[in-house]
C-alpha cells in the first residue's frame, strides 16, 4: 500500500559518493602529514640568517703546505693567515707562518707573528728563535742576539736556536758590525748545532756562513748546496752560494745563484744588487749599472740603493749622475718621484766608499767647497779604515791642484783610487776550518 502525496518513497535509493572527491582529500591529509612531520622540522624560522659552513683550520694548512712545497710562497703565506682567521688562538699556526715568512725574506712580518706566538705561548723557545732570526736577518742584530740567548736559556736542548744564534753572529760579521768575540760565538754555536742535528737545513746554513766569513769558500760551497738540495726554494740560500762563487771568481755561477734568488723573490733588491757588483768587479759598468737601477725600482727609499748605483755611475765616469745618487745616499733628501729618502750617517765599510766615492766626484767635478767637508768627515769619522784615509787624502790633493791652477774646469779621471769589495764581505785570507 502506498500513501498518496507523499515524496516519501520506500524503494528510493541514496545518491552514492565521487570516488575522485574522495581520494583528492586523503591526498591532501597526507599531504598536510606530510609537510609537518618531515618538512617543517627541518626548515629554518624565517627572516633568521642560514649559517654557513666553517672550513676547518687543518684544511687551509694543508694547502699551505702544499704551497710551500711548491715555492709558491706568498699563497701559502696567505693560507696561513686564513688558517689563523680560522683559529686565531693557535701559537703553532703564527709560528709556521713566521718561518715561512723568514723564507720569503719578509722579516718585520716573521718578527710580528713571531710575537704573536709569544702572546699565546710566553715561554716558547720555538717562538724566541723564529723572533730572533728574523731580527737578525733584517738586521737588528742586537735585538736578535737578546731573544735567541734567552731562547737558549729557555731550552739548551734545542739545536735549531744554536744554529739560528750561529746564523745571526755570522751575518753581523758579514756586515762589517762584529764584535771582538762574535766570530769565536758563531763558531761555537755553529758546532753545538751540528753535533745536535747535522742534517738539518738550518744546521748547514750555519756552517755555510762561518766558513764564509772565515774565507774557506769550498767548504762553504758544499754546506750551502747541502742546505739548497734539502729546501732549494729559499732565496737568501742561493744567494749566499752565489756570494761564494764570486769569492771563488766563478762569476757565470754567482750570478745564475743570484738569478734563481730573485726569480724567487721579484721585489726584493738584494740579488739585482749582487748581481750588478758582480759585472762590476769585471768592469763591465754597463750592466752593472742596469741591474742596480732595476734594484733602486725595488726599493726607491733605500739610501743603499742610491750609493751603490752612485758607486757605479762613478765608476763609469757618468760623474754628474754619481753625484745626484751619492748625495741622496748620503744626505738624503727626495728623489724625482717625490719618494723621500733618509740619508746614512758615515760609518766603516761599505757607507765609507759611498762617501769617498761622493767627495771624490765632487772634487773631479770642481765642487771642493762640497768635496772638503766629506774629506775631513773621513779623516775625523773613519781614521782606522785605510782605504777611506787614502781616498779623503785624494780629494785634498784634486782640490789643492784646482786652487793652485786656478783653472775652474774639473779634472780628468786619471787619479787611481783604491776601491776593493769591503773585506767584511770577501776574507782575503783564508783560516783553518772552523
Amino acid at each position: 500500500m502506498y500513501l498518496k502525496g507523499s515524496k516519501w518513497n520506500m524503494n528510493r535509493r541514496t545518491k552514492r559518493a565521487n570516488p575522485w572527491r574522495v581520494i583528492i582529500l586523503i591526498v591532501l591529509v597526507a599531504a598536510v602529514v606530510y609537510v609537518n612531520q618531515v618538512i617543517v622540522p627541518v626548515t629554518p624560522p624565517l627572516f633568521i640568517p642560514t649559517a654557513t659552513p666553517t672550513i676547518p683550520p687543518e684544511s687551509f694548512v694543508t694547502k699551505a703546505q702544499e704551497l710551500e712545497t711548491q715555492g709558491k710562497y706568498a699563497q701559502a703565506i696567505a693560507a696561513y693567515q686564513d688558517a689563523i682567521k680560522a683559529d686565531p688562538q693557535n701559537p703553532a699556526l703564527y709560528l709556521s707562518l713566521s718561518r715561512l715568512q723568514i723564507f720569503a725574506a719578509r722579516y718585520d712580518e716573521a718578527v710580528s707573528n713571531a710575537g704573536n706566538a709569544m702572546l699565546l705561548s710566553p715561554n716558547s723557545p720555538q717562538a724566541m728563535v723564529l723572533q730572533a732570526w728574523a731580527k737578525g736577518m733584517g738586521g737588528n742584530y742586537s735585538g736578535a742576539e737578546e731573544t735567541i740567548n734567552s731562547a737558549v736559556q729557555v731550552d739548551p736542548t734545542n739545536a735549531l736556536a744554536y744554529a739560528v744564534k750561529s746564523i745571526i753572529l755570522s751575518m753581523r760579521d758579514l756586515a762589517g758590525q762584529a764584535k771582538a768575540e762574535t766570530r769565536d760565538q758563531a763558531i761555537e754555536a755553529s758546532r753545538t748545532a751540528e753535533s745536535m742535528a747535522p742534517e738539518m737545513l738550518e744546521t748547514h746554513w750555519a756552517r755555510g756562513l762561518i766558513l764564509e766569513i772565515t774565507a774557506n769558500y769550498a767548504e762553504a760551497q758544499a754546506q750551502y748546496q747541502s742546505a739548497i738540495q734539502i729546501n732549494d726554494k729559499i732565496p737568501d740560500l742561493h744567494i749566499s752560494l752565489g756570494r761564494t762563487y764570486r769569492a771563488l771568481q766563478d762569476s757565470e755561477k754567482a750570478i745564475e745563484e743570484f738569478n734563481r734568488a730573485n726569480a724567487l723573490n721579484p721585489s726584493d733588491p738584494a740579488p739585482l744588487t749582487l748581481i750588478a757588483r758582480t759585472y762590476a768587479n769585471q768592469g763591465d759598468y754597463g750592466p752593472a749599472i742596469q741591474y742596480a737601477s732595476d734594484a733602486l725600482k725595488n726599493a726607491p727609499n733605500n739610501p743603499d740603493m742610491y750609493g751603490n748605483l752612485g758607486w757605479l755611475l762613478y765608476h763609469n765616469s757618468q760623474f754628474s749622475e754619481s753625484i745626484v745618487n751619492l748625495q741622496l745616499a748620503i744626505q738624503g733628501g727626495t728623489n724625482i718621484d717625490g719618494i723621500v729618502v733618509k740619508g746614512m750617517p758615515l760609518d766603516y765599510g761599505r757607507i765609507a766608499e759611498y762617501y769617498y766615492t761622493y767627495g771624490l766626484a765632487l772634487a773631479k767635478q770642481g765642487y771642493c767647497n762640497d768635496a772638503l767637508p766629506i774629506a775631513q768627515a773621513l779623516l775625523n769619522g773613519v781614521r782606522d779604515d785605510e782605504i777611506a784615509v787614502f781616498n779623503a787624502q785624494e780629494i785634498l790633493n784634486i782640490c789643492q791642484t784646482f786652487a793652485d791652477s786656478g783653472e775652474p774646469t774639473p779634472l780628468p779621471l786619471t787619479t787611481p783610487t783604491r776601491t776593493p769589495q769591503p773585506t767584511a764581505e770577501l776574507p782575503q785570507t783564508p783560516t783553518a776550518t772552523p
